[in-house]
C-alpha cells in the first residue's frame, strides 16, 4: 500500500508540475501568455488603480449630499471598470488553462500538441473560445462605459421622490479615464488579432509550412 501510495503521489505531482511549466505550442501564443498578457495585467493593476482607485470620493453632484452621490455613482458605475476588467482577464484565461489541465492529465508535452489531432483540435477550440470571450468583453464594455468619459453626468433622480429628477453630476479625470478605455479597447483588438494570428500559425504548422518546432 505504501509503495503503491507513493507512485500515485509521484505521478500527481509530475502531472501538477507539466501543467504549471506547459507553455503555448505557438510562437505567437507564447508571446501572448508571457509578454502581451504580462504587460496588460501590470497595465490594469497599476494604472488603473491610479486612474480609478478614488474615483467614487470625488464623485459629486449638485445638492453634494452622501445620498445623492452614491445613488447617482451606482447609477453612472453599475460596475467599477477594475472589477469588469478583472473579470475579463480571468475568464479569458479559462480556455487556456482547462486545456492545459487536460494536456497534463494525458501527459502530452509541449511538443506533442500539435502533433496528436485530438489535441490539436482541443487546442484551436480553447483559442476559438477566447476570441468570443474577448468579443463578448468588448461588447459588453462598450455598453457599459462608452467610448468616451463625458466631464458631466447627468443622473435621473427620480426613483427617490426628490423635488428635483435630475441632478449634474461632475466626473474626476475625465480625460485620463477616455486615455484609459481607449487603451482597454486597443488591449482587446490586440488579443483577439493574436489569437486569429494563432489559429493560422496552427494550421500552417499542421500544413507542413513551419515545421520548426516551438521552445
Amino acid at each position: 500500500h505504501e509503495s503503491r501510495t507513493s507512485v500515485l503521489i509521484k505521478k500527481g505531482d509530475e502531472q501538477l508540475s507539466a501543467w504549471i511549466t506547459l507553455r503555448p505550442p505557438t510562437v505567437i501564443g507564447q508571446f501572448h501568455t508571457l509578454f502581451f498578457g504580462s504587460v496588460r495585467t501590470f497595465f490594469l493593476g497599476v494604472l488603473g488603480f491610479a486612474v480609478y482607485g478614488n474615483e467614487a470620493l470625488h464623485f459629486s453632484c449638485d445638492r453634494d449630499k452622501r445620498e445623492i452621490n452614491l445613488y447617482c455613482y451606482n447609477q453612472f458605475r453599475p460596475i467599477t471598470p477594475q472589477v469588469f476588467w478583472a473579470l475579463q482577464l480571468v475568464t479569458v484565461l479559462v480556455p487556456g488553462a482547462l486545456f492545459h489541465l487536460y494536456a497534463a492529465c494525458k501527459n502530452i508535452d509541449q511538443e506533442e500538441i500539435l502533433q496528436r489531432p485530438v489535441s490539436t483540435g482541443f487546442y484551436i477550440i480553447s483559442v476559438l473560445l477566447r476570441i468570443i470571450l474577448e468579443v463578448l468583453a468588448f461588447w459588453l464594455q462598450s455598453h457599459l462605459f462608452g467610448f468616451l468619459v463625458d466631464p458631466v453626468y447627468m443622473c435621473d433622480l427620480s426613483a427617490l421622490a426628490k423635488i428635483f429628477n435630475i441632478s449634474k453630476c461632475m466626473v474626476p479625470g475625465h480625460f485620463e479615464k477616455t486615455i484609459f478605455l481607449s487603451a482597454m479597447y486597443t488591449f482587446t483588438i490586440i488579443t483577439i488579432l493574436l489569437c486569429i494570428a494563432e489559429i493560422f500559425e496552427i494550421l500552417f504548422r499542421r500544413l507542413g509550412y513551419l515545421n520548426q518546432p516551438v521552445t
